[in-house]
């Protein structure tokens, strides 16, 4: 239980709070349009009237948070700031994709509430409309403000008119319509299969945040929505006059015609914070774009992984860290992000993109294509930088022991780390506070294996040479393989070393035994924290967590860390 404070008691405290700071803010404005102020409006409307203001006081809020999990420079900044003080307090910036999403599911969820409660407020204010009966308050409600058009209640101004048109027609329905087709596009193009299948398609329609915060803006300008001035509150107390609205302004009668005006809009108030922020995040990317980035080396690895080395003045960076890459010749507007797989003790930075789409399929044809020979560093494509930003990875050398599980193209934030603990452990004799590095590799091919051997190749190598082989413990499994693959291994797996990665340390067929693995770290170390970092897919990332809050018994702790980019 202990152990699952730590790890997440404080991501479960923050949705709390955002929970309740929406109910607080729907039950608050559900009975705020409950007041005297809003009584002939709920004559007309009835209780759509606050089930139509309400999620939009919530949607006011949530469009505030939205943008601020994704300024990026701005978490990096608040990263390094807080991570002295508190590292739980800094992992949770890790989430900052997770809880982006969070807040887009509930703009989805309010917005639906306040499209359908509008869909029924429209409809009454017609009925009230068509319905020409002088004796009844709703006709008598809708006809005030027909000479001067300025205090009136009900927006459609006559019976021969429509709701579909008044939608088209007015500030509120053009950008009410705008706001809810650009916000379906965003989510759609945002399911996990688009994004992997097409992520051109995600990229390009979430750029259409643009138009749904301008549409958020404008549309309280229409003033649709009104209410009894404090000044008719005077002269027309509704309680008491609404029994007597056929007197209502003749001579001897205490009660007046009353008027109406909207509520000046608020929205604006909400994001204005939240836009200025952004909009200064881009200023920032903007000017990293610019920034000269020199290629100074380009290297084809097998399994289809593109190495680019890379130097730009004034760069620099932690393990673990990623970049955003954007290659003008390919795409202007697209960055991908990928994890630096250079150490910070280095005079370049580096990144292994591995070929799976069309962007990166075109960036190697850029690069090396049908090339035999290598070109000259001026015909190589212009490449632009955004980073580097903080990940979980950061925090690896503040854990005694430590768990680093990476799948597939997922080692890459830990090539980083294990090229620094070379630099810092071995090369330069320096102590370190992480004493031991449990290393766990999955692939399903051998061929992903071939780029990353060489590392630890000359870790091993260093290491039994340096006396200091306890300190790292390594174990690469090979996830799948073919029937002629296995009898080369049966056949070579007396070897000395490895038939598949070169290595003293034998290659595992299969997958972990994560229940093992974990006592066995337990046992090992009693009175320990232990970090277990993981870069990987999200099935894996499950039952590593459940293994962390399973295993943290006593004094032995597992806190469980994930890539989140």
């Amino acid at each position: 239980m202990g152990n699952f404070a730590a790890n997440e008691g404080l991501s479960i405290f923050v949705i709390l709070v955002w929970l309740g700071i929406n109910a607080f803010l729907f039950v608050h404005f559900y009975m705020a349009f409950l007041v005297d102020k809003w009584f002939y409006t709920r004559v007309l409307l009835g209780h759509a009237l606050s089930w139509a203001r309400a999620p939009a006081a919530c949607l006011n809020f949530n469009c505030m948070l939205i943008l601020l999990p994704v300024c990026r420079n701005l978490l990096s900044f608040l990263r390094g700031t807080i991570q002295c003080c508190s590292r739980t307090a800094a992992r949770q910036l890790d989430r900052n994709i997770t809880f982006h999403k969070l807040v887009a599911y509930m703009i989805a969820f309010h917005t639906a509430v306040h499209i359908i409660a509008h869909l029924f407020n429209f409809e009454f204010f017609m009925d009230a409309q068509l319905n020409r009966n002088s004796s009844h308050l709703p006709f008598i409600l809708s006809e005030i403000g027909s000479g001067d058009n300025a205090s009136f209640l009900n927006p459609i101004r006559t019976n021969e008119t429509n709701p579909t048109f008044v939608m088209f027609t007015t500030i509120a329905g053009v950008t009410g319509v705008a706001i809810t087709l650009a916000l379906i596009l965003i989510i759609t193009s945002s399911m996990e299969v688009i994004r992997r299948s097409y992520f051109e398609v995600f990229w390009y329609t979430h750029h259409l945040f643009v138009v749904f915060f301008i549409g958020l803006v404008f549309h309280g300008f229409g003033r649709i929505v009104r209410g009894q001035t404090a000044a008719s509150l005077d002269t027309n107390q509704p309680k008491e006059c609404a029994e007597q609205f056929e007197d209502w302004g003749a001579d001897g009668s205490n009660c007046a015609t009353p008027r109406f005006a909207g509520n000046p809009p608020m929205t604006w108030k909400w994001v204005v914070g939240p836009m200025f922020l952004y909009v200064c995040e881009r200023l920032v990317r903007f000017y990293r774009s610019h920034q000269k980035v020199v290629i100074t080396k380009v290297v084809m690895h097998p399994s289809k992984t593109l190495e680019l080395q890379m130097k730009r003045k004034g760069f620099h960076m932690e393990v673990g860290q990623y970049v955003f890459i954007q290659c003008p010749s390919v795409s202007r507007l697209e960055w991908h992000p990928f994890t630096l797989t250079s150490a910070p003790e280095e005079d370049y930075f580096s990144a292994h993109i591995r070929i799976v789409g069309d962007w990166t399929q075109a960036l190697y044809e850029g690069c090396v294509g049908d090339k035999t020979e290598p070109q000259e560093a001026w015909k190589l494509p212009k490449l632009a930088i955004d980073g580097p930003f903080g990940t979980a990875s950061e925090d690896v050398f503040r854990y005694e022991v430590v768990m680093l599980v990476g799948a597939g193209i997922g080692v890459t934030p830990f090539a980083s780390i294990l090229k620094s603990v070379w630099y810092k452990r071995i090369q330069n004799n320096q102590d370190v506070f992480t004493k031991k590095i449990y290393f766990y590799w999955l692939c399903p091919e051998t061929e992903a294996f071939e780029w990353f051997a060489d590392l630890l190749q000359s870790l091993e190598g260093q290491m039994t040479e340096k006396g200091v082989t306890d300190f790292l413990s390594y174990n690469i499994y090979l996830t799948r393989w073919k029937d002629t693959e296995a009898a080369h291994f049966r056949v070579h797996h007396e070897a000395e070393n490895d038939p598949i990665t070169g290595l003293k340390q034998k290659t595992l067929y299969g997958k972990p035994n994560w229940d093992n693995e974990f006592t066995n770290i337990a046992s090992q170390h009693p009175g320990t924290k232990v970090g277990v970092f993981l870069c990987g897919p999200p099935q894996l990332g499950k039952s590593l967590e459940k293994q962390s809050l399973s295993h943290s018994e006593g004094d032995v702790k597992f806190i469980f860390n994930k890539e989140n980019f």
